[in-house]
């Protein structure tokens, strides 16, 4: 197989083939979008197992979620929005929430 090596007149050939033809554009966008929204809907199934885990660990060990907003980085409303898996998460801030709780991190995603 050759090997390909891209130049910027390789990518100027590549964008000069979705400006001559929108067609290939818009299925090439069609197509990234249902991959988007695949991803997305398998994200969300995640967060959603995250974020129930999340809440019943809290409630076990009798918190609210006032007090696991004790980082400037986490507020009470960063709490809620992870516990109805309506955000994502930054591994700072899973460190930050299974110190609060004295979990090891691991434990937040045991859910399987």
């Amino acid at each position: 197989m050759p090997r390909v090596i891209r130049t910027s007149a390789n990518v100027k050939a590549k964008c000069f083939i979705f400006i001559l033809n929108p067609f290939f554009l818009l299925v090439t966008l069609v197509v990234i979008n249902a991959s988007i929204a695949n991803n997305l809907e398998m994200d969300k199934e995640y967060l959603q197992k995250f974020a129930n885990n999340l809440k019943k660990l809290r409630k076990e060990k009798g918190l609210t979620q006032d007090d696991l907003a004790v980082s400037e980085q986490i507020s009470r409303s960063m709490i809620s929005l992870i516990e109805i898996a309506k955000t994502d998460l930054t591994v700072s801030k899973v460190k930050i929430i299974a110190d609060t709780l004295k979990v090891h991190p691991k434990e937040l995603f045991d859910f399987d």
